[in-house]
């Protein structure tokens, strides 16, 4: 018999997404450890208790740079095994997009690893670029210039040629190509060159259409052709050293990045063939990452690994390169996205659970109500396993009825509630009765999901994961503690927005998306804490302010031992002042607002003095208040 730790595991499947990073201890608390191979590890809800008890207040983003590191390391260790089992000359050269997260202290966590292996970065506009000539690299690492360009953005990129970084200016567009071309020939600086190609093959998922012959970035053949000749007539041919392309990102079949590759392999060895010493090839990032934890070509899944992928790209550069027996490339990979994911979990607190009619169960007959509503009580008493679908059936009619009654006015409010409870409970029987049976059934997997709790949740999802709100992405989810418990009850997941879209009620499943989350009962004045994993990409830079809600405070946690770390930085979230004032609300032109509407008051003789003095400190107070709600203690 399994037990009950193993029976939540598989719940929840943290094996299967995880990456051997996530575990559940013998206390039954969520725990992080650092490679599936490491002993080293922490204990989540611990972390959580200790930054309750320093004044930090939920939701917050805890990170574990060491996740990382250890990704950042598995990206090597991959391309470097696949370089030797095929035997392949060239070198790989991967740079971080900083789109993926371009918070400094996630690049800083990212360079320190990087470094000793001599990877880069990548930016796609002026401000990353602007950040990213003051960032220390390794001297031989790279600093890819993607994105469309102005000249300010080309003059950026030289300055940081001159600065002693290899910066590559990748050429989107034809017209990018003069002002490089003048402004070489001007400063005698010849930075690395670069073309995007826009290849035929697509990816796959979600953005597969940033690939293919209607992608918005890249050259055509001719244009390409043409560029060759522009930098020829000018002198600058032997700077051109990158080919580039991108069929999309989070790809995920394999079969689509073979594809990929093996059109711009060949598409490189007819450049060399025609003479030009172009020596890198960038094969863009598209990496995918297993947020389901199913491993197939689902849209929040991908059917191969990191290795795999790193052989199936080494492996077919070099079965062409060998068919046009030209040089093989160095290769330059911008995958972020399954760098960066694994490294941040959000950690939220259940307010309160919103409760429906079915949460009132104390219903007193007495003989005199409608006839509807003694026949709905009749099929709550008289339900059993064997009737209980025809009963469910009739419950629905009686529904029906009931609003229908009330609409015309035979029947008062005491009435119809009395209705509204016996419907919900009848319900929950039949259910019941539907889970002992095991009957599967379209019906019942909707009504599950009607009975299910609606657990309000302290953070916003247009903040945090706004991917699951705009594009259906799946996030793990899963309790920080109590998984030495089964969960009995389900529950959607509803934010503090005033938006009906902040919700969560899709989640991950090795063989469907459930439209439910299995969940502990909540305890009176115990708190309940959910972890959303894997959201270190993307979601930070992509989220929103909707209702002002800023960003979350942010813990960076060391894992030091087993059992043992260290918080080494609290960065606090956005408070009111600094979300207003995002706004253009000043806090000049607020408080003399706000002092105008006191002096109307009190001429109007509706306040004294004294209580608008006492409103004015009262609201200054405010200021800097933390976004999200505060439970005084009760996280």
């Amino acid at each position: 018999m399994k037990s009950a730790i193993a029976e939540v595991a598989q719940v929840y499947g943290i094996e299967n997404w995880g990456a051997g990073y996530f575990g559940i201890n013998s206390r039954g608390n969520l725990s992080v450890r650092l490679s599936e191979r490491d002993t080293r590890s922490a204990d989540v809800k611990k972390i959580v208790d200790d930054l309750i008890a320093r004044r930090v207040k939920l939701p917050v983003i805890i990170r574990f740079p060491q996740l990382f590191a250890s990704q950042v390391r598995k990206m090597n260790q991959s391309f470097r095994a696949a370089m030797k089992e095929f035997d392949y000359k060239g070198a790989h050269k991967a740079v971080f997009p900083m789109k993926v997260n371009q918070r400094r202290q996630v690049i800083e966590a990212y360079l320190e690893e990087g470094s000793k292996h001599s990877y880069g970065l990548e930016a796609g506009s002026k401000p990353e670029l602007y950040a990213a000539l003051a960032l220390d690299q390794a001297p031989d690492s790279l600093l890819v210039c993607n994105g469309f360009k102005d000249n300010g953005f080309i003059d950026l990129a030289f300055v940081g040629t001159q600065l002693g970084k290899n910066v590559v200016i990748v050429i989107e567009k034809l017209n990018e190509l003069p002002r490089v071309i003048e402004r070489a020939q001007a400063t005698g600086v010849r930075p690395m060159l670069g073309m995007r190609v826009r290849l035929y093959t697509r990816g796959s998922g979600r953005w597969e259409k940033s690939g293919g012959e209607q992608s918005k970035f890249g050259l055509t053949t001719t244009e390409l052709l043409q560029a060759i000749k522009s930098l020829r007539d000018a002198g600058l041919l032997d700077s051109l050293r990158v080919l580039h392309f991108h069929i999309g990102s989070q790809i995920t079949q394999i079969k689509r990045v073979k594809s990929g590759v093996k059109e711009a392999a060949r598409v490189y060895a007819k450049i060399r063939k025609m003479g030009i010493d172009v020596d890198h090839l960038n094969v863009g990032g598209g990496a995918g990452v297993d947020y389901d934890g199913s491993k197939t070509s689902f849209e929040s899944s991908a059917n191969y690994t990191l290795q795999e992928f790193a052989n199936d790209v080494i492996y077919t550069i070099k079965s062409v390169c060998e068919e046009e027996n030209v040089p093989e490339p160095n290769v330059i990979t911008e995958s972020g996205r399954v760098l960066v994911a694994y490294h941040a979990i959000l950690i939220t607190n259940i307010i309160d659970e919103i409760e429906t009619v079915r949460g009132m169960r104390n219903v007193t007959m007495t003989g005199n109500e409608a006839q509807v509503i003694k026949e709905l009580y009749d099929l709550y008493k008289s339900m059993t396993a064997k009737n209980f679908l025809e009963y469910y059936h009739d419950a629905l009619e009686h529904k029906e009825e009931l609003f229908t009654l009330f609409d015309l006015g035979f029947i008062g409010l005491e009435d119809r509630a009395k209705g509204e409870i016996l419907f919900w409970e009848v319900c929950d029987k039949a259910n019941n009765f539907a889970k002992l049976s095991q009957l599967k059934s379209e019906e019942f997997d909707d009504l599950r999901k009607l009975l299910s709790a609606k657990y309000l949740c302290n953070f916003s999802v247009f903040r945090s994961v706004p991917d699951h709100w705009a594009i259906d992405q799946l996030f793990p989810i899963i309790p920080i503690h109590r998984l030495n418990e089964v969960p009995t009850d389900t529950a959607t997941l509803c934010d503090i927005t005033c938006d009906s879209d902040g919700v969560i009620d899709r989640f991950v499943d090795l063989h469907d998306v459930k439209e439910v989350l299995e969940v502990h009962d909540l305890k009176n004045n115990e708190p309940y804490y959910l972890a959303m994993m894997l959201i270190g990409a993307y979601q930070e830079v992509m989220g929103n302010f909707h209702n002002l809600f800023g960003t979350t405070n942010e813990a960076h946690v060391i894992i030091s031992g087993d059992g043992e770390y260290h918080i080494s930085r609290v960065i606090e979230g956005s408070n009111v002042g600094e979300m207003v004032s995002f706004a253009k609300y000043e806090k000049d032109f607020l408080q003399e607002g706000f002092r105008t509407l006191l002096n109307r008051q009190i001429k109007k003789g509706k306040l004294t003095e004294e209580e608008a003095g006492y409103l004015s400190e009262e609201y200054d107070n405010h200021f800097d208040d933390y976004t999200y709600l505060d439970t005084n203690g009760r996280q």
